[in-house]
């Protein structure tokens, strides 16, 4: 189409330019310039030919491609919709399958709604029934029970009640013989184990014993000393009281004054400056101020180093200087006459030699054992047990927690939460109960064995109680008509937990109860 408009435009400006030419040229060139238009005119008419011959061309060419390209569009249009309908069929199929699934359910639950009903209606005319039929033997029962009753001469609630006694007295007589065979079997077992642990412990400790006493009597090497010690109107004495914070006790007794104070540090640091100032021979008051001050420092110092060997014995690390200067106190404190320092030690090393067999962390349970007393060291100046305030302390200095508890629980003030708190209470039972080891007064020792006596005495057929092996047993003797054997192994029991409740003790106090029948008749 664009060729023919060239070709137009192209016939257009020949003819112009002939014309053109013709006129401005004349006649002699007209007709030259003539021909070439008409050659030029046939060029164009050949160029417009050839165009409309492409411009079909091609217009036939696209109405082919239209053609061609609409067929296949039709083509794919009818194989989509095709597959459209297939895929509609197939949904179809399965919905009318469903649908089928769907009828019988229906009708399977319709049959089962009406076996159902039919079943309950049956369960109702059951259920009536039985209505029926507990009615007639409640009625049954009531005449049974009422001729039982007459027969019997006594109420069902008596009836009750003697059966009751009969089965609890049975069953308390099986239950005694199991738990009593259980116990003997667990306590074979645990006593073997513990034994041998304890006995090990005890072979490879072998420590001496020491039974110290801080001294609270100075001795003077002549009776004319008390006046010195005196001095003018009582200036000595009152400043070395003053000084020291202990009262001197000076009376009758020869050669001898009596220091009195509850703190013992306090306590050894006045025998120590008395000492002192007796074996220079000048005391007055500047005197004393000055040898109560150095020998403060001396003893500081030595409760220091005391404290620190009790560690360094033990091969512990890791303790606050606090805690390592109020363990050197311990030295100087003593429990029935057993110093205190030197029987934790003791507790550190038998709890480190138990954990060891068992297995348990060796340091930890040392550790434990050394401080287990550490509120011996305070109680006279604070409030609370040597146990609270131990725990207290523990806890300042941040001890671990096994520690803290194996301080509060060795006493079982608390719980034990640990093997390592129960090996440390061991320890210290150990320690405390060696041959020995402790001395308790007279009047002490005889007022405990009375109160033996006196709890095994308290209780219903008991004939005779001895306290045996100073008082680390007792031998109850019942009454056999009154006390049969399962009930002797209960009063054993609640004979143990009455001493647990009103005697304190070291170690541990067996209880054993003797039931004899004896039997007598004469030949003649």
């Amino acid at each position: 189409m664009e060729i023919v408009i060239a070709a137009v435009i192209a016939l257009l400006v020949g003819g112009g330019a002939g014309f053109a030419l013709r006129k401005a040229s004349g006649s002699a060139k007209a007709a030259e310039m003539e021909a070439e238009a008409k050659k030029r005119l046939e060029e164009a008419d050949q160029i417009v030919a050839r165009a409309r011959t492409e411009a079909q061309t091609i217009a036939k060419e696209a109405r082919l491609e239209a053609k061609e390209s609409a067929l296949r569009a039709n083509a794919e249009l009818e194989e989509r919709v095709l597959e459209r309908k297939k895929e509609i069929e197939a949904i179809e199929g399965r919905l009318l399958h469903r649908e089928k699934t769907l009828d019988k359910k229906i009708e399977q639950a319709e049959r089962r709604e009406a076996e159902y009903n039919k079943k309950e209606s049956r369960i109702d005319e059951i259920k009536r029934g039985l209505e029926e039929k507990r009615d007639e033997i409640d009625v049954i029962i009531r005449q049974q029970i009422d001729r039982l009753q007459e027969l019997a001469g006594m109420t069902a609630e008596q009836a009750k009640a003697e059966l009751k006694e009969r089965i609890f007295g049975e069953a308390r007589l099986e239950v005694a013989g199991t738990v009593k065979q259980m116990e003997d079997e667990a306590k074979a077992e645990a006593n073997d184990k513990a034994h041998f642990i304890i006995a090990q412990a005890i072979q490879r400790y072998a420590s001496d014993h020491v039974a110290e006493n801080t001294v609270s009597v100075v001795d003077l090497p002549n009776d004319d000393m008390k006046g010195r010690i005196i001095g003018r109107e009582g200036r000595n004495i009152r400043a070395l009281e003053v000084a020291t914070g202990v009262d001197l006790i000076i009376d009758d007794t020869p050669n001898a004054v009596i220091v009195s104070c509850f703190d013992p540090v306090k306590r050894e640091i006045a025998r120590q400056t008395l000492s002192r100032l007796i074996h220079d021979g000048r005391i007055h008051p500047g005197r004393i101020e000055e040898t109560v001050a150095k020998i403060t420092k001396e003893v500081e110092q030595g409760i220091k180093e005391e404290g620190e060997k009790a560690v360094f014995e033990l091969g512990l690390d890791g303790i606050h200087p606090e805690i390592v200067k109020t363990l050197g106190r311990l030295k100087y404190r003593t429990s029935y006459s057993q110093n205190v320092l030197r029987h934790s030690i003791e507790v550190g090393f038998l709890s480190g030699m138990m954990a060891a067999e068992l297995g348990q962390n060796v340091k930890l349970a040392r550790r434990a054992g050394l401080l287990h007393d550490l509120g011996k060291a305070l109680d006279q100046n604070q409030e609370g047990t040597h146990t609270q305030i131990g725990l207290e302390l523990a806890r300042r200095y941040n001890e671990p927690k096994v520690v803290q508890n194996a301080i509060a629980s060795h006493h079982e003030d608390v719980p034990a939460e640990s093997v390592i708190a129960v090996l440390v209470a061991a320890g210290d039972a150990l320690s405390a109960s060696r041959p020995g080891a402790r001395r308790e007064m007279l009047q002490n020792y005889i007022n405990r064995m009375q109160k033996l006596e006196e709890i095994g005495q308290s209780f219903a057929g008991v004939e005779n109680v001895f306290a045996i092996q100073a008082g680390r047993e007792i031998r109850v003797v019942v009454e056999p008509d009154t006390i049969r054997d399962s009930e002797a192994f209960f009063l054993a029991k609640d004979i143990a937990k009455k001493i647990e409740g009103e005697l304190a003790y070291p170690g541990e106090i067996r209880v054993t109860v003797i039931r004899e029948t004896r039997v007598t008749d004469f030949a003649r």
